[in-house]
């Protein structure tokens, strides 16, 4: 178990973390969501053991994870982190990469291993392929198979998927957290995005200027978001009489009390998003189709997601 208990941190006397605590089963998957500058990368790296803490402890399976004071070299076997800035050689080859830490004692075993990193990334024609012909997608795809090589306990990534275009990152997200789940491979991940937390993390915490203000289980917070920030980062919402509303749970209806008028129209491809005014207070619901602008309308709210 990955054990973050009560920790802070402070550069060059800011505070950046303040009271962090969580934990993470072996195999689960956190993911960790905040505005830029809520605090993601930094606690990242202090898990990864980049910086000193201020207070507090960070422990893998009951051993500290130990800082540069008590460490000279930054990292630990057992865990692989991978940041914004891809660490891979640019002047060998894909395959060459990936198996940059594998024994050549098993050269079988090996081959094996690469052959199947590149299909779980989905990069097995560009195998041969120096590194410095492919694409920033392409060679965060290379940096994620590489980190997974020798099967690490802990694995730490900071927007992992930022720079895959929409065409693979969806599938590339399935084949990659499937992989983890299997290999039983905890996972922490800082991420802006709510897609590569939604259908595949465990847990996810919301940190907001260097606090975590709101923790559980993803569909638990999307359904009961509890604060603005943690709603906004799930989708288009409005508060109404204190309670927060996604635009799935507002409809037109003859018997609605809210009285509003017609915007603006996003086409969301399976329907519209309607942003209307109500008593100067935006309001955003879906709809199968267009509206005329500002044509009036009856809504009403709906519990249930």
């Amino acid at each position: 178990m990955l054990s973050i208990k009560n920790i802070s941190f402070s550069y060059k006397k800011s505070q950046i973390l303040s009271g962090i605590s969580l934990h993470v089963k072996q195999g689960d998957y956190l993911a960790i969501v905040g505005e830029s500058g809520s605090g993601k990368s930094t606690l990242l790296k202090l898990i990864y053991g980049e910086y000193d803490l201020d207070e507090g402890k960070i422990l893998w399976n009951g051993s500290a994870v130990l800082g540069p004071k008590d460490k000279l070299v930054v990292g630990h076997g057992f865990m692989k982190y991978v940041a914004q800035e891809f660490d891979l050689m640019p002047f060998t080859t894909v395959s060459e990469n990936i198996g940059a830490h594998l024994s050549n004692f098993y050269p079988k075993e090996k081959e094996k291993r690469i052959k199947e990193l590149l299909k779980v990334v989905d990069l097995e024609e560009f195998s041969s392929t120096k590194v410095k012909l492919l694409s920033g997608g392409q060679k965060q795809r290379v940096a994620l198979a590489k980190a997974i090589a020798k099967q690490p306990e802990v694995l730490l990534l900071d927007e992992p998927f930022s720079h895959i275009d929409n065409f693979k990152k969806q599938s590339l997200r399935k084949s990659f957290f499937q992989f983890l789940k299997a290999k039983q491979i905890t996972c922490v991940v800082a991420t802006h995005d709510k897609n590569d937390v939604l259908a595949f993390a465990d847990h996810m915490a919301v940190l907001n200027n260097g606090k975590i203000i709101l923790k559980g289980p993803p569909k638990k917070l999307f359904i009961d978001p509890q604060q603005d920030l943690v709603a906004a980062f799930f989708s288009d919402y409005c508060t109404l009489n204190g309670i927060i509303y996604y635009a799935h749970q507002i409809e037109i209806s003859d018997q609605g009390s809210i009285k509003a008028l017609v915007k603006h129209n996003y086409f969301k491809g399976t329907h519209y998003m309607i942003e209307a005014e109500a008593d100067g207070q935006i309001i955003y619901f879906n709809h199968p189709l267009p509206l005329d602008i500002n044509q009036s309308v009856l809504l009403t709210t709906k519990e249930s997601l």
